[in-house]
């Protein structure tokens, strides 16, 4: 598959999408294809029917290629569901010389030391979000790479969800013929999207109304601060916006 390709793949509750994108020499992404089906084997935004979920993504994922005039090999997926959570978490590292600045190798072992969290049975982490840092104590730094300092904390937004739900959603990718190449969490997905980092700074709600399930992100400082998941049910307002008001 080219290098510059992306392609990312939604396994909803009622449809499952396919896209295909490649980065233009502007640092734009151009869609070149996208593919659709029905959603036979997803409730609420978890697989519960393997065989018919693999179904589905074949289609989509066959429908983009012909679109697009490509043959895609790896995607990546997005995650939602009642069992997704969010939490928040402090942590810290000593750095061994502080005498020299804090680099991009120090944010990921301060990272990679929050993946170590131990969750409850039958669940693993997702994400593990930044959202302000401490250097030596001084608070409210976005950004620390370049700072000298020997302790570097950070206060974190940590996504879970339940390691059986992400399985079966690798299990149903790989066949039907693709890499994984990673997971990311709806909201996060779709923020990127549709959302400026200017309306990020300033305090944003995102909310991504789905068949089974709705998604609310909210955004603080530029941060992903809150995220919850709502299980749809029969009101009103779905029948508005399914029908339109009678």
């Amino acid at each position: 598959m080219e290098h510059n390709l992306a392609v990312g793949l939604d396994i909803g509750t009622t449809k499952i999408v396919a896209m295909i994108g490649r980065r233009n020499e502007y640092g734009k992404l151009e869609i070149l294809g996208i593919g659709k089906s029905k959603s036979l084997g997803v409730h609420r935004g978890v697989v519960n029917n393997i065989t018919q979920t693999i179904q589905s993504i074949q289609q989509a994922v066959q429908e983009a290629e012909a679109t697009a005039e490509l043959k895609i090999e790896e995607v990546t997926v997005g995650i939602a569901g009642q069992h997704i959570r969010s939490l928040q978490h402090s942590d810290y590292i000593t750095r061994p010389n502080s005498e020299t600045v804090i680099d991009e190798d120090d944010i990921d072992r301060l990272i990679s030391q929050v993946h170590k969290l131990v969750m409850l049975p039958g669940e693993e982490i997702i994400h593990v979000l930044p959202q302000e840092f401490k250097v030596d104590g001084q608070a409210e730094i976005k950004e620390p790479i370049g700072m000298y300092g020997g302790r570097l904390e950070a206060n974190f937004h940590v996504v879970v969800g339940q390691v059986s739900s992400i399985r079966n959603i690798g299990r149903c990718v790989q066949s039907s013929g693709l890499n994984l190449e990673g997971i990311t969490l709806e909201p996060l997905a779709s923020a990127n999207a549709v959302l400026s980092q200017e309306e990020k700074e300033a305090g944003v709600a995102l909310i991504d109304i789905g068949g089974g399930t709705t998604d609310l992100a909210i955004f603080r400082d530029a941060s992903f601060a809150i995220q919850q998941l709502f299980l749809l049910v029969e009101t009103l307002l779905q029948k508005i916006l399914r029908k339109g008001v009678p």
